[in-house]
Parts: C-alpha cells; sequence; structure tokens
C-alpha cells in the first residue's frame, strides 16, 4: 500500500467519517480552495463511497496492489487541479 506523504503547511484539510465509519478527508494541498468547495466535494466523495480500500492492477500488470491511489483532474473556478484518491484521503494540488 502506498504511503502517503504528510500535508503541506499550507494545506486545508477538511475531515469527515467515511460510509463505513472510518475517518477520511480532504487535503488541499494548494491552499487555494475554498472550504465550502472542499466540504461539497468531501460529502459527494462520501456519497458516492469512494473511500476504502480498492485492488488496483496497472495496465498490463500480472500484480494487484492494495490502496494505490486513483488519479482524476478536479476545476474548481477557472483553475485545474489534481486529485489523488487514496483510501481514505482526497488529495489536491496543482496541476
Amino acid at each position: 500500500m502506498s504511503d502517503i506523504p504528510p500535508p503541506g503547511p499550507d494545506a486545508t484539510i477538511v475531515e469527515s467519517v467515511a460510509h463505513n465509519g472510518k475517518p477520511c478527508r480532504v487535503v488541499d494541498n494548494t491552499g487555494t480552495i475554498e472550504r465550502a468547495e472542499l466540504e461539497r466535494l468531501l460529502a459527494d466523495l462520501i456519497r458516492e463511497r469512494h473511500f476504502g480500500l480498492r485492488a488496483l492492477s496497472a495496465k498490463g500488470s500480472n500484480s494487484i496492489r492494495l490502496g494505490e491511489p486513483d488519479f482524476t483532474h478536479m476545476q474548481f473556478g477557472d483553475r485545474i487541479y489534481r486529485m489523488l484518491l487514496f483510501p481514505y484521503e482526497a488529495r489536491l494540488e496543482t496541476f
């Protein structure tokens, strides 16, 4: 399972509880996204059951690694951010 690096010094962190009762959070490592937007994102991720362990295999690989992050992009306002979804943390970073 991947180790998650600690949040940056200017990060905004919003915490809650996932559908399975475990703590989860959204970390805006840029410190630029409004807290209300982060709270909505976290609520959506919880409602859609995106938190928890998943087994992923890299394309063409024979092995499966538990807890590897999913990668996607999100837009807030006019800016696009990279989102890494770990088992119980969504991390937003510059793109």
